[in-house]
């Protein structure tokens, strides 16, 4: 409850450059830390099933869960978004 689709609305303009450019960047995300899903998941405090939807674009990745990631990774949400590829921008 509460939770908005405000980054999956900036997702699919990603989208739209050619690839799946945020599923790719969350996943590369966690590859370079070398973490597993289940990882990424318990630090966010959602189970892994869902955030491998997140990962791979079958749910919608809500505000606040942008926002858990960009806390979780110390990059800036525009970063996630790829809106910039300044992770700190």
């Amino acid at each position: 409850m509460g939770e908005t689709t405000l980054g999956y609305i900036e997702a699919r303009s990603c989208r739209t450059k050619g690839v799946d450019a945020m599923q790719n960047r969350v996943r590369d995300l966690r590859e370079d830390h070398d973490l597993t899903q289940q990882k990424v998941a318990d630090a966010l405090g959602i189970t892994q099933r869902k955030y491998s939807y997140v990962e791979t674009g079958t749910q919608p990745l809500t505000d606040e869960l942008l926002v858990k990631l960009a806390r979780f990774y110390g990059v800036s949400t525009d970063y996630i978004l790829c809106l910039t590829d300044k992770s700190n921008g």
